[in-house]
């Protein structure tokens, strides 16, 4: 079978990139299949801290492969995972999307299901669902309003229009901007940050951000406990005391 996903990995981190720039990385169903594997070795291999998801050459993603659907009549979505293997159920760990060129449609849809964003100062983001009478239904409508205020989220569905990732970034969406061409190298220096740190701690901060958006206030402390005490539990959590005592780097386990 032809790879549509490329994965390698550096450091205890999984670089996964979209490799179709012949298509503007365009997702059809294969390549939704093999990103849902990605994911799902992502989420089992412990050696692994978190990954980073990117397009090959100047494109993030265009989106649905809408001339493969017509073709085939196969949506670009797998059971339990969703869109391009990921909207839905996206990873464990964290996941960095690493944009350059257009993040557009389907493909911003993707950056969304990431956990922190790196983007060329060049990039353009957009769900332009609407002028082809159609709506962003692999998480755009759930998630932008959650990231940037409901106005703003409203004008960029509602009219379709590309976003420049320089606004995106006043708004506070984008983590880091940089130079075209430079968007793998900074989402790496962002991921080896968070690598450092303990990895059951890091996946649990991840799990309680996510779980607690849909927590009410009077049981959010109640339902966050259990959580934060199995954390404590660990062996991890341990060595991080005993290694800052010793002023020393805490050597995890994952345990």
């Amino acid at each position: 079978m032809t790879q549509l996903i490329r994965t390698e990995e550096q450091d205890g981190i999984l670089i996964i990139t979209i490799d179709r720039p012949d298509v503007r990385n365009a997702i059809n169903y294969t390549c939704a299949e093999q990103m849902a594997k990605a994911m799902d070795r992502l989420d089992e291999d412990p050696s692994l801290k978190l990954g980073i998801l990117t397009g090959a050459g100047s494109v993030f993603s265009a989106g649905m492969d809408l001339k493969d659907f017509a073709q085939t009549g196969k949506r670009a979505r797998v059971e339990g995972r969703g869109f391009a293997g990921l909207t839905d159920q996206p990873p464990t760990k964290p996941l960095i999307a690493a944009i350059e060129g257009y993040a557009l449609a389907g493909g911003f849809e993707i950056a969304l299901s990431c956990d922190l964003i790196v983007a060329s100062n060049t990039a353009k983001l957009g769900l332009p669902e609407v002028k082809r009478g159609l709506v962003a239904g692999a998480g755009g409508m759930l998630r932008l309003p959650r990231r940037l205020p409901y106005h703003i989220a409203m004008e960029l569905i509602l009219t379709g229009e590309h976003f420049p990732a320089t606004r995106a970034a006043e708004l506070g969406m984008v983590n880091v901007l940089c130079e075209p061409g430079e968007a793998l190298q900074s989402a790496l220096e962002l991921a080896r940050r968070i690598v450092c740190n303990g990895p059951l701690a890091v996946q649990m901060a991840k799990r309680i951000v996510n779980e607690g958006l849909d927590w009410s206030q009077a049981e959010m402390f109640e339902r966050q406990a259990p959580l934060v005490a199995s954390v404590l539990a660990s062996e991890d959590a341990r060595e991080g005391a005993l290694a800052f005592t010793e002023k020393r780097a805490p050597q995890w386990k994952g345990r």
